[in-house]
């Protein structure tokens, strides 16, 4: 089994947008046009029969540019004003993008006790089911606005966190991170140049989360070992996981048609089934165009 034939299979997806995605990296904004779009990606795959479940970032980076802070929320009361603020105003985006195809949303503000009290994650699950059979598409966030019990249950702590327990409660077959990064190198590009880029996770070793470093941006938060966290809870729940960049919201195209972008993490059962992938070192090939380099100019010198 490949790539393709994987995804081609996929009929219960989580979709999560990090706050870099769907807002500009200058302002803070919500970049309508782009949401536009990934609104459009959604209502097509459920066209196609699929059923989709959207874990969207950026409510406190909305809350925060209303409120007119230029800085990013210090305490724990802050963020919570700003998440108050932004949610009704992201919502309202999504309702209005959605309503122009007809299609119902549903906000749904989980809290991690939604997810580890036993009858909190019945409920919630029972609400989700009831939501997908009624055709309506889920948008989720955590609900930053309220305080919980921290030290019963705690809290996700960014959104990567979220999608995973949100795909795990629903029994979602494929998790896909849009964030800001391509997906996941053996080592940080930026200082290794001979950093390789790790198409397909067949198993998520000691190794390999040594690889995962922390990063964030100022308007959204998790880096690197957020996202292999999120994905030993998809993958050890059956399900697939790819990151992948945001940059172009028609990457979710790609991905779904099995072309190999992003990072694909394996299910248990598919990685029995497939191996691990690497691109090529580039040391590689860089010997190999200095090599042709030097070919070219004899050639020109014995002409």
């Amino acid at each position: 089994m490949n790539r393709k034939e994987i995804l081609s299979k996929k009929k219960r997806i989580v979709i999560k947008v990090g706050t870099t995605t769907i807002t500009y990296e200058e302002t803070g904004n919500i970049n309508l046009d782009k949401l536009e779009k990934f609104v459009r990606i959604l209502i097509n795959l459920r066209n196609q029969g699929r059923e989709v479940i959207v874990v969207s970032s950026g409510a406190v980076g909305v809350g925060r540019m209303a409120l007119g802070l230029d800085h990013r929320p210090e305490t724990e009361a802050e963020k919570q004003a700003c998440a108050a603020v932004g949610q009704g105003r992201l919502m309202m985006i999504y309702e209005k993008l959605f309503n122009e195809y007809s299609q119902l949303t549903a906000q749904v503000l989980l809290t991690k006790e939604s997810i580890t009290n036993t009858e909190c994650r019945k409920n919630a699950c029972q609400t989700f089911d009831e939501l997908l059979r009624m055709q309506v598409v889920p948008i989720v966030n955590e609900n930053d606005a309220i305080s919980v019990d921290e030290l019963a249950y705690g809290n996700f702590g960014d959104n990567d966190t979220l999608a995973a327990n949100v795909a795990e409660l629903v029994g979602a077959d494929l998790l896909i991170l849009m964030s800001d990064i391509e997906g996941m190198y053996t080592a940080d590009p930026k200082n290794n140049p001979n950093a390789r880029f790790i198409h397909t996770v067949a198993e998520i070793d000691e190794d390999l989360e040594r690889m995962a470093g922390g990063s964030s941006s100022d308007f959204g938060t998790g880096g690197m070992a957020t996202k292999v966290n999120a994905a030993k809870i998809v993958t050890g729940a059956g399900a697939d996981m790819i990151i992948a960049n945001g940059d172009s919201i028609y990457t979710i195209n790609d991905i779904m048609a099995g072309k190999k972008v992003g990072t694909l993490f394996l299910s248990k059962q598919h990685g029995e089934e497939m191996e691990n992938e690497l691109a090529p070192e580039r040391a590689q090939f860089r010997r190999q165009v200095k090599r042709l380099k030097k070919l070219e100019e004899s050639a020109e010198g014995e002409v």
